[in-house]
């Protein structure tokens, strides 16, 4: 069975950090692509991040790029999103997704593409 587990969520002051996990298994990690994606609460889901398996290229998007960082242990099927100088307006589920890049080659995270969705880890940033 396919699974993907986001952890690492919680409440964190604006200015924290925080680590999220997302651990998978049922497939072949080393060979998927890993996306990052959160969704406000009324807002449409963004991808934000984004890392290749195939040559270790990453994608920020503009609202987090600087503060987030994506990385991959593919010895523990995991891959993280190191999230510092935390906002409240990044205040989201935070749900990573994986995705074939033999089929969808740009690592750019886009929602259609995905192949596996965990079920996201609610991150919260007070002012």
């Amino acid at each position: 069975e396919v699974q993907l587990v986001e952890s690492g969520g919680g409440l964190v002051q604006a200015g924290g950090s925080l680590r999220l996990s997302c651990a998978g298994s049922g497939f072949t990690f080393d060979e998927y692509n890993i996306g990052w994606f959160r969704q406000a609460p009324g807002k449409e889901r963004e991808g934000i991040s984004c890392i290749s398996k195939t040559n270790g290229f990453t994608f920020y998007s503009d609202s987090v790029k600087g503060r987030f960082t994506v990385s991959s242990d593919n010895a523990k099927t995991t891959v993280y999103l190191q999230m510092n100088s935390l906002k409240p307006e990044d205040t989201a589920v935070y749900y990573c997704a994986a995705y074939d890049p033999n089929y969808y080659t740009d690592c750019r995270p886009v929602y259609f593409a995905m192949d596996y969705w965990g079920n996201g880890t609610l991150v919260t940033v007070s002012s």
